[in-house]
């Protein structure tokens, strides 16, 4: 804390500062990194096998085998999330498992399931974007910008 705001502290509340200072569980910082990077690696490692299976198997091109293959992993992660698997492995990855689309659709099954003792309608279906729907929003957004940045450049002949 800053020392002008530790100043406008009374006395007690610099106390009970330095002794949460003091009490303050070091995270190991570094560690957690290279968990994240490992896990979101194998993540991708998996949707590459599930991709290349697409692409030998179903004759799929290169693009044609990428929505399937999302789609897979997301039903897997839903699939592992709704048997408590998903939440142990990513409690010990940590952003590992946020970041691919497989942290997508945990945050869309983990609503679900928390509301489902709501009903189907008011439940599961009011409540099970409410996390994923700002994702979903503003990769659509992005995306129509990158389009029409896009657009505008190749007008100009730059691709």
């Amino acid at each position: 804390m800053g020392d002008k705001k530790k100043q406008k502290l009374q006395p007690n509340q610099q106390q009970y500062q330095a002794f949460q200072q003091k009490r303050e569980v070091k995270r190991p910082i570094f560690k957690n990194c290279i968990k994240a990077f490992l896990v979101g690696g194998l993540i991708c490692l998996i949707g590459q096998l599930i991709s290349t299976f697409y692409i030998y198997q179903f004759n799929f091109t290169e693009q044609t085998a990428g929505n399937p293959t999302i789609a897979t992993l997301i039903f897997i992660t839903m699939l592992l999330t709704g048997f408590g698997v998903y939440d142990r492995f990513a409690q010990f990855a940590g952003a590992g498992t946020a970041v691919p689309v497989t942290g997508f659709g945990n945050a869309v099954i983990s609503s679900a399931i928390e509301y489902r003792s709501e009903g189907f309608i008011l439940g599961v279906g009011s409540n099970m974007l409410k996390l994923a729907g700002p994702v979903i929003v503003y990769g659509v957004f992005s995306a129509f910008i990158v389009a029409i940045i896009k657009t505008i450049l190749r007008q100009w002949g730059g691709f």
